[in-house]
């Protein structure tokens, strides 16, 4: 689940970036709406989190921008200033005054991505594997599967594309923010681990490379080259 947090108060940023990555989130943080326009220009985002006064102009109106161009992201504002009612009326989905609490603030945003219509379906899975995009979570048979959060973007992205064959530069954006420091086997290496933590409890899925290309997800036992 990938988010875009515009905030230029760098502590703040660095509080809500952790507590979201502590919970499942890839998080961009940028600074100024100049930054944020050129993150929504190169990468999808499943939900925005957004401050109004930034030091380049005003949340609001890059945010009416975003939804005169299509942008239809679940949209929370959260500001020093209470501007609830304009904030709704300029295309936000939710609004916070801060100081915020953490706790309630991902609440919220797995409110917003309930009601969002990317979100209608609750679980998504294959064979006896099952995966909650809201709550972040993973079972298989019912049993909670623990596992790390990138293993778990990845799981979904391939959960979400099931019968497909997901390229790689795909799920690298799905689960990789802007400052992360991604070596060239770092996907390779959390596959690998993911593929020991499906085995290890009894999933009927496996994931199959398609070499040179991605990875896809299929039940056990289905034709397909080695992986």
């Amino acid at each position: 689940m990938r988010t875009l947090l515009v905030d230029h108060h760098t502590g703040f940023a660095r509080s809500v970036q952790g507590a979201l990555l502590n919970c499942g989130f890839a998080v961009d943080v940028t600074h100024t709406l100049d930054e944020a326009g050129a993150a929504v220009g190169c990468a999808r985002y499943d939900i925005l989190l957004l401050e109004l006064a930034l030091p380049d102009g005003d949340g609001l109106d890059w945010l009416k921008q975003l939804r005169r161009n299509g942008k239809a992201m679940p949209a929370m504002v959260i500001s020093d200033l209470d501007r609830r009612i304009a904030s709704f009326n300029g295309g936000a989905d939710d609004f916070m005054c801060k100081p915020v609490s953490t706790d309630e603030l991902i609440a919220r945003m797995r409110a917003m991505l309930r009601r969002s219509k990317q979100m209608t379906a609750p679980l998504i899975g294959l064979g006896n594997v099952e995966f909650d995009p809201i709550g972040r979570q993973a079972w298989v048979d019912g049993r909670p599967l623990r596992i790390a959060r990138r293993e778990l973007c990845i799981l979904e992205h391939l959960l979400s594309h099931a019968g497909r064959t997901v390229p790689r530069a795909s799920l690298e954006d799905s689960i990789y923010s802007f400052d992360n420091d991604v070596s060239t086997n770092a996907l390779e290496g959390a596959i690998y681990r993911l593929r020991g933590h499906l085995r290890k409890s009894v999933a009927t899925l496996r994931i199959r490379t398609a070499r040179g290309i991605g990875y896809s997800v299929e039940l056990n036992g289905a034709a397909s080259v080695p992986p």
